[in-house]
């Protein structure tokens, strides 16, 4: 008999989805037991961490990851970090166990209340009305994941696994969507027309314009533009080289930075993002009087929530090129930034994040994907390390924790061919630690640089900003070297300026080639920034 388990497998490997990551629960014991061995199960010891490594494989690879999680208490712990693969623009295939569709209506031991718990971040959610349903589902799943570039989620009650499946009524829905692509054409003859007649025009790059193609698209708008280039705030991703000598930094967060930033710009043309995001409110106009926006995105939200009067929905790269090869060349004269500077500490100091991130620029590889998660030294890594190839920085566009140390493990296991470094503060890796486990359990090379100053540093800091006194106190006591032991994790505990760099000399160079992991536990103090004035903002 070929039960609707046998179906769904086989649709799994039509969506080439070979890898599932997924923490097991007792629902979704019919589902995973004897699974055929050209499926991987990859296990993470908490679901933050099973989708945050799903989240970086989908990143890397460009295409869905399959999750399994259980029931209630697996999608429960799984919202926040599928909340960050929505806005991180990351394709997930999302199963979850339910309890037996038999005895449903009595509520019995781990019936999920599931409708509705992971909120509005799925681009889609089913349960199936019969077993026979679940393959169709899961080949939906994977088309909503792809087109929508979010989780996709599908309940399966664990009976349904079992049941037969009638290959007469067959999987509905077609096995691959082939999209052409689509070129703009006169949706950007608005934009052309504004950009012509623009004096000081200036660009604004976002997440969705890091691919190869749209970053060799906006260089050859920028040069024929003569205009420089902003980075979004907070952004997940670079949408253009950020060594390039029209790069000009990364945006402020706040109203009265933005205006600072675009005045005596009449154009902005925003590309791969919305216009634009912010953290603290401040009252006040957002832009600066006299200036136009323009938007490009093939997200709808972006456009719908942008300050803009052209929205255009578009692929960024063909966009991008078809307006460049309509603009007469502009002359542009760049005046790159002071190149940022950081004092050695002396015998008797102790390293800050600036010392770090100094080391790491004069030796990391040159298509390193850098992934941080380090709020409060995030400006000073900006200056030092920026993007200098597609999908060089990655972070988490949601604003929470635990995102950086699992996706990273992801991103090296869904492109190997690239050495991935992953920059957190303490603070940060204690969200999802236990990710370190998997990184070693599936030879994931990923070098774990910790920043460990035993306290939230930037919660201090905004207290101090408000005009109080935090409430929560220090955990300088927990041991970062240790724990990541006890997880099979190699580590090293760093002190002093010699061992920082006698340590990255001996370990950078084999960054692409290795296969373990390593945690580097660096003390650093929890002061101001060390950058001297200088570089982005």
């Amino acid at each position: 008999m070929r039960t609707v388990r046998d179906a769904t497998l086989e649709v799994l490997r039509q969506c080439g989805m070979n890898r599932m990551f997924a923490n097991p629960g007792s629902t979704e014991v019919p589902f995973l037991t004897d699974l055929p061995d050209d499926l991987e199960f990859v296990l993470g010891l908490h679901e933050g961490a099973v989708v945050g490594m799903a989240t970086g494989y989908a990143i890397a690879t460009g295409q869905p990851a399959l999750v399994v999680l259980h029931t209630t208490a697996g999608l429960g712990n799984a919202v926040g970090a599928l909340a960050t693969a929505r806005v991180n623009r990351a394709p997930l295939v999302v199963l979850v166990g339910q309890q037996d569709r038999r005895h449903l209506a009595r509520a019995p031991f781990l019936a999920g209340r599931l409708e509705g718990l992971a909120g509005a971040y799925p681009v889609w959610e089913h349960q199936p009305v019969l077993p026979q349903d679940v393959p169709g589902a899961v080949r939906r799943a994977w088309h909503e994941a792809a087109q929508h570039r979010g989780p996709a989620v599908v309940v399966v009650p664990m009976d349904d696994w079992s049941a037969e499946f009638d290959d007469a009524l067959g999987v509905p829905g077609p096995v691959a969507v082939v999209r052409a692509r689509r070129e703009p054409g006169p949706a950007v003859d608005d934009v052309v027309r504004l950009l012509e007649r623009a004096d000081a025009p200036v660009l604004v790059v976002g997440a969705g314009a890091d691919d190869p193609q749209a970053w060799a698209g906006l260089v050859t708008l920028a040069q024929r533009l003569g205009a420089p280039v902003w980075q979004e705030a907070f952004g997940a991703r670079a949408g253009f080289p950020q060594d390039h000598p029209q790069f000009a930094g990364h945006l402020p967060s706040n109203r009265s930075g933005l205006r600072s930033v675009l005045a005596g710009h009449d154009v902005a043309l925003v590309v791969g993002t919305g216009a634009f995001r912010q953290y603290t409110y401040e009252p006040g106009p957002l832009v600066p009087d006299g200036l136009t926006v323009a938007v490009i995105s093939d997200d709808p939200d972006e456009l719908h929530q942008s300050h803009a009067a052209v929205a255009v929905l578009a692929d960024a790269a063909a966009a991008c090129a078809a307006i460049a090869a309509r603009l007469r060349p502009r002359p542009f004269t760049a005046v790159p930034p002071p190149a940022p500077e950081v004092e050695p500490p002396r015998a008797d100091d102790r390293l800050v994040a600036a010392h770090v991130f100094a080391a790491l620029a004069e030796r990391l590889p040159r298509d390193t994907v850098l992934v941080e998660e380090t709020p409060s030294t995030r400006p000073d890594l900006h200056r030092w390390l920026p993007a200098r190839t597609p999908r060089g920085f990655v972070s988490a566009a949601m604003g929470g924790l635990g995102f950086g140390l699992p996706a990273a493990a992801g991103l090296r296991l869904g492109d190997p061919s690239r050495p991935v470094v992953a920059v957190l503060g303490d603070g940060s890796s204690l969200y999802a630690v236990q990710g370190l486990w998997s990184a070693a359990r599936y030879a994931c090379g990923v070098l774990f640089i910790v920043l460990t100053n035993g306290r939230y540093a930037i919660m201090d800091r905004l207290a101090s900003d408000a005009g109080g006194k935090p409430p929560w106190p220090a955990f300088a006591d927990i041991d970062i070297t240790e724990l990541a032991r006890s997880l099979n994790c190699p580590a090293r505990r760093i002190t002093s300026h010699t061992e920082l760099i006698s340590t990255f000399d001996d370990v950078l160079p084999a960054l692409t080639t290795r296969t373990e992991p390593l945690l580097l536990d660096i003390s650093v103090t929890a002061d101001e920034p060390a950058t001297q004035p200088g570089g982005n903002s």
